[in-house]
C-alpha cells in the first residue's frame, strides 16, 4: 500500500519491527516466547493485533521487512460492535463483513441513510485516526442478508471491480421459496431490464444484461423450499427475478413474489459462501456463514 497509516498514540501500542519476511503467528510467536498458540490466535481475533496501524486478523498474513506490528495496549477500545453488521475478517486492504438484513449496503440518490458503507467508514476513522473510509466493491439487496466485501483503498477496489469474475471463483446464497421446486437442479438463464423500481425479465436478448443462476433444490416440507443458488452473473435483484421466472418466488418478497406470504418477517435470501482470490496476496480466501436458523424451521416437517 501507498505510505504509512498514522497511529493517535504510540504510547497505546507495544512495536515490533519486521526485520526478515514471515508470516503474521510466525513473527508473533518469535517475540512473544511466553504466549500460548491459543493466546496468540485469541491477540488477533480480539482485532488488537495491527500491521503498519492497520488491524489485522489475518494468522498467515505475509510480512515483509520494514513493516511494524503492534499490539494495542487498549484492547476494549478498537472492539466493533453493530446489530446490524459483523466483521468476519479484516486485513490492511479490505474487510468482508456478514451484513443483516434490512441495512442499506450504499446509499443511493433517492436514499440518504446509514448504511453498511457509512458504519465501516466510521469504524476505521476511529480505529486510525485518520480520515478514512470503505471503498464499495459489490452490494447485496437492503432485504438480503449475508457475505460481503468492502476495499480498503482505490487501488484494491478497481483490482477487484476490473477482475471480479477472475478472482470471485465462488458465490453462494441460500432461499426459502414458496412450493415444491419441480427440479432436484437446475439452472434459470434470461436478459434483465433495470425499470428503477422493478427489474423485468424477458427469455430472449431485448437489449437486456444476460443474467444466469445454477439452484440446488436442499429440501422441501410444508410447501416451502429451501434452494441454494450459484451466481454465474450478478444482476440487479437476479435471484429475486428468477424465483419468480420459475414459479416459485421467494417468501417474503413483496415486490416479485407473494405479497401477504412472509411466515419469518423478512425476506428468506441470505449470501451464504464468498471465495475469492485476494487481490494483493494472491492467497485464497474462504468464508462462509451458516444457514439462517428461521429458514430451516420452515422446513421442519410437521
Amino acid at each position: 500500500m501507498k505510505g504509512k497509516r498514522i497511529a493517535r498514540a504510540q504510547a497505546q501500542y507495544t512495536d515490533y519491527m519486521v526485520k526478515e519476511p514471515m508470516e503474521l503467528m510466525q513473527f508473533l510467536a518469535a517475540k512473544m516466547p511466553q504466549a500460548s498458540h491459543n493466546k496468540l490466535k485469541t491477540l488477533l481475533s480480539k482485532r488488537v493485533v495491527f500491521v503498519d496501524h492497520v488491524i489485522t486478523t489475518q494468522y498467515n498474513f505475509p510480512l515483509q521487512p520494514g513493516m511494524k506490528v503492534q499490539i494495542s495496549r487498549e484492547k476494549g477500545k478498537k472492539v466493533f460492535h453493530n446489530r446490524l453488521l459483523k466483521i468476519v475478517y479484516e486485513d490492511a486492504y479490505l474487510i468482508v463483513v456478514e451484513k443483516m438484513q434490512g441495512l442499506l449496503s450504499v446509499s443511493t440518490e433517492r436514499q440518504k441513510e446509514r448504511t453498511a458503507c457509512t458504519i465501516l467508514s466510521e469504524y476505521l476513522k476511529r480505529s486510525t485516526g485518520r480520515n478514512c473510509r470503505v471503498y464499495v466493491v459489490h452490494r447485496l439487496d437492503r432485504d438480503t442478508s449475508g457475505l460481503m466485501m468492502f476495499a480498503k483503498d482505490e487501488k484494491t477496489q478497481y483490482t477487484l471491480r476490473d477482475n471480479w469474475h477472475e478472482i470471485v471463483y465462488d458465490r453462494r446464497y441460500v432461499a426459502v421459496v414458496s412450493g415444491d421446486m419441480e427440479q432436484d437442479a437446475g439452472s434459470v438463464r434470461s436478459w434483465l431490464t433495470d425499470r428503477v423500481l422493478y427489474v423485468h425479465s424477458s427469455p430472449v436478448d431485448d437489449g437486456g444484461k444476460i443474467a444466469i443462476t445454477h439452484y440446488q433444490t436442499i429440501k422441501r416440507a410444508n410447501g416451502y423450499s429451501l434452494v441454494e443458488l450459484h451466481l454465474e452473473t450478478g444482476r440487479k435483484n437476479q435471484i429475486r427475478v428468477h424465483m419468480q421466472d420459475l414459479g416459485h418466488p421467494i417468501i417474503g418478497d413483496g415486490r416479485y413474489g407473494i405479497e401477504d406470504l412472509n411466515p419469518i418477517g423478512r425476506l428468506a435470501l441470505h449470501a451464504f459462501k464468498l471465495c475469492f482470490y485476494h487481490p494483493v496476496t494472491g492467497e485464497r480466501m474462504e468464508f462462509e456463514t451458516p444457514y439462517p436458523a428461521d429458514f430451516k424451521k420452515l422446513l421442519i416437517k410437521k
